[in-house]
């Protein structure tokens, strides 16, 4: 079991019996984890998605960086945006493609911090459940998936969201897949119930950044593009609610995306191993920064101040980008 140290143990057991609920319940409640800031007020992240292929496809070159990076920054934890496990996600829980693509690849003593994650559509071509299922912290403690659920951190709030029941081409034209729907058909229903859910839980959040956490892109100009389920769906509700950032993995590259109509970004890092798919197909908002490798990226927050950095396979940097939010003050 890796070695997370006191805080992030008692985190660990705090949070069993919640992940329990989400694991057995078939509702979308948004279970919400707490999680400190650092003594300077301040919370450093890294975002790392569409990973899981046993250290193949530099993945094991990504986690390395992934290692230097997090002890430079001292982050408080990760996110994995989905697609955890290739190519059919997990078989059971003693399926060892979780330690092999897991455990064993981010060792590095940074990266022995709370792992918050989604799930992908590779990992619903699996056992979901098993995923799901709170005994794999038996095997690795830093591991905190559940469907959809929050995270707060005082100053920001993460919304992690299940995004592939969306998806109505996985349901009635799945090709040659099978997707575990276990705990959500019929679609409507879930949906219905992950979006008012979701829409309740942004209107009570009182953080100053407001941040929603899901595996598919939104906008995207790499090889998926934009997914039109969450324009129609969800992107109205992130908008009436004012959210700062949409971060998602499921195109293997990196970008940023800059929304014509609101204060949106969309944040893509999906380049945790094989990448390099050679598309590129602009959209109708404003593209800031596109990279079609491998990669992942850190987010700096403070009350006041946001940090994005996009970091290649070689830890090198890519881009930076920044926003302040001058905070209102009742009278």
């Amino acid at each position: 079991m890796a070695n997370l140290g006191s805080k992030s143990m008692a985190l660990g057991l705090v949070l069993l019996l919640v992940a329990l609920s989400s694991f057995l319940g078939s509702s979308a409640d948004l279970q919400r984890l707490e999680h400190p800031l650092k003594h300077d007020g301040s919370l450093r992240v890294l975002v790392v998605g569409d990973w899981g292929r046993k250290g193949a496809y530099n993945q094991s070159q990504v986690a390395t960086q992934m290692g230097k990076i997090g002890e430079v920054l001292d982050i408080d934890f990760v996110i994995s945006v989905g697609d955890n496990f290739y190519e059919d996600g997990l078989t059971g829980v003693d399926d060892k493609a979780f330690e092999e693509s897991f455990t064993s690849i981010y060792t590095a003593q940074s990266l022995q911090k709370p792992w918050y994650a989604v799930l992908g559509n590779h990992d619903y071509r699996g056992n979901v459940l098993a995923q799901l299922n709170p005994i794999l912290r038996k095997i690795d403690g830093r591991w905190i998936c559940m469907r959809s659920f929050m995270v707060n951190a005082e100053i920001v709030e993460f919304f992690f969201v299940d995004t592939t029941p969306f998806v109505e081409s996985y349901w009635i034209d799945p090709e040659d897949h099978h997707y575990d729907w276990r705990g959500v058909a019929p679609r409507e229903n879930y949906i219905s119930n992950l979006l008012k859910d979701l829409d309740e839980a942004l209107k009570e959040s009182s953080a100053t950044w407001k941040i929603v956490v899901g595996h598919h892109t939104m906008r995207s100009v790499s090889d998926h593009g934009d997914t039109q389920e969450l324009l129609t769906l969800l992107l109205p509700i992130l908008k009436a609610n004012e959210v700062d950032l949409y971060i998602n993995g499921h195109d293997h590259c990196l970008e940023h995306i800059s929304s014509k109509d609101s204060p949106l970004q969309y944040l893509t890092s999906g380049g945790g191993s094989k990448a390099w798919r050679g598309v590129f197909t602009p959209n109708a908002d404003i593209l800031q920064f596109f990279y079609d490798g491998q990669g992942f990226m850190s987010l700096q927050l403070t009350k006041t101040h946001v940090d994005v950095v996009f970091y290649d396979v070689f830890g090198r940097v890519l881009y930076k980008w920044s926003m302040d939010k001058q905070l209102r003050y009742a009278m």
